[in-house]
């Protein structure tokens, strides 16, 4: 409720003038303060807004910018928002004092009430169809976030490996019309639309054209790197020339308010960011467009809403793709399946890298194991709880079948499952002959 009413006061003609940033991680805070930016963006579900981590706060302290930027609304899935995580954002962007708050273009779960099965997750920020069903959904979702959020809303373009076969708008026009019909800002991110370029044949200038440059919030860099024709979007690498060159035909069309420069792993030393850096202000200073003027009025300009139609659609579509992703049932018709199999391989491999570091003990207990055995459990254990459940039931699954093989790698990851698996565990398995109950 509290987000709810400051909805109906939000600021509606405020301009932002950011700068240069970096996206903050707790690996790069030192360097973060040390660096010379403007602001800062943090991944929303990461942070805690009753105890921000103390380089957020002295960031905040000093007078730098901090945005939250949301990762699991999906609004661009079938259902309509949770308002739970719709609270959650808000709550931090309240707690941060952030002038806008940003999410994605994606969908990130499937399932539920409207198909009548289960609800999967993917743990990634997949494509929606660029469809008139599937515009139509995501409008409707995004007016619900905006009236529940207290500050305005900015959207992300995705990176993809793959596209929908019965696509409709491109995606400059379905982003420009997602603006017309609700009002909503745009976080481009220029390092996406090369990633479309390479694994979908789209061009980014074609892209740019058609964007309305004057919802632009701000602007995503980052690096990279392809593979077997493939560009997998890593923000692990440098950044490459071909991404700074989709920056600089953006800013030869408008002056962005804020660029940001991402890196979420392989960390470099500070003077590699800083010179990172360095090179993104060159190509924004070295840009002929101008400032645009924002429209006054960030709420929805053409009424309408999704039918229910439209939502069944959606998700029986998303859910069958979904599906054979995580849970390797049938590629629906029309999709390149070697994409999809590149997809499926790669979700399999974030939800291992992950678990990992939520649960770093299982590495170190499995040894070189440990890879190899997580990609067999999750190619047929859908993810659906969580990263630290999915860590619980990974141990679980491999002590009900007896392993790991060596008995003191099996004894520790036993102890290991134990003191996580609650006070009162209901799974009833078997460990080596021994009578085990597990967790929930």
């Amino acid at each position: 409720m509290k987000a709810a009413t400051k909805a109906a006061t939000k600021p509606v003609t405020r301009e932002l003038a950011l700068g240069t940033g970096i996206g903050w991680r707790p690996e790069i805070a030192d360097a973060v303060e040390a660096l010379d930016v403007d602001w800062v963006e943090v991944v929303a579900e990461n942070i805690c807004p009753d105890h921000l981590p103390d380089p957020v706060r002295r960031l905040l302290d000093r007078g730098t910018t901090v945005i939250p930027h949301g990762v699991s609304l999906g609004l661009g899935g079938a259902d309509r928002p949770d308002p739970a995580r719709l609270a959650a954002l808000a709550e931090r962007a309240e707690a941060l004092g952030a002038p806008l708050v940003t999410e994605h273009i994606a969908f990130v779960r499937a399932g539920g009430p409207h198909t009548g099965s289960a609800q999967l997750e993917a743990g990634h920020l997949l494509p929606v169809p660029r469809t008139r069903d599937a515009l139509a959904v995501l409008c409707e979702n995004v007016r619900i976030a905006q009236d529940a959020l207290p500050v305005p809303l900015a959207l992300e373009n995705i990176a993809a490996l793959f596209g929908w076969p019965d696509d409709e708008l491109s995606e400059g026009a379905f982003l420009a019309e997602l603006v017309e019909r609700t009002g909503v800002r745009l976080l481009i991110d220029v390092a996406n639309l090369h990633t479309n370029r390479v694994n979908r044949g789209e061009d980014p200038v074609a892209a740019l054209d058609a964007l309305p440059v004057e919802a632009i919030a701000y602007v995503h860099v980052a690096g990279g790197v392809e593979k077997d024709g493939v560009w997998h979007d890593s923000h692990a690498h440098p950044v490459t020339r071909p991404v700074l060159d989709v920056l600089a035909a953006l800013c030869e069309r408008t002056r962005p308010p804020g660029v940001l420069l991402e890196r979420d792993d392989n960390f470099p030393p500070a003077a590699e960011l800083g010179a990172e850096l360095t090179a993104i202000r060159a190509v924004t200073a070295a840009g002929s467009g101008r400032p645009a003027e924002r429209a006054a009025g960030i709420g929805p300009r053409r009424p309408g809403t999704a039918t229910p139609g439209s939502r069944s659609r959606l998700a029986l579509a998303q859910t069958a793709l979904l599906s054979s992703l995580v849970a390797g049932t049938p590629i629906p018709a029309g999709f390149d399946g070697a994409r999809i199999r590149v997809q499926f391989s790669a979700l399999a491999a974030k939800r291992s890298d992950v678990v990992a570091k939520v649960a770093p003990e299982l590495p170190l207990i499995l040894g070189e194991s440990y890879r190899p055995a997580f990609l067999t459990y999750a190619a047929a254990s859908p993810f659906n709880g969580g990263y630290r459940r999915d860590a619980l039931s990974f141990a679980e699954h491999l002590l009900s079948a007896g392993q790991p093989v060596d008995a003191g790698a099996r004894k520790k990851l036993a102890a290991w499952w134990r003191e996580r698996s609650g006070p009162a565990p209901t799974w009833r398995g078997r460990l080596r002959g021994r009578g085990r109950r597990g967790v929930r």
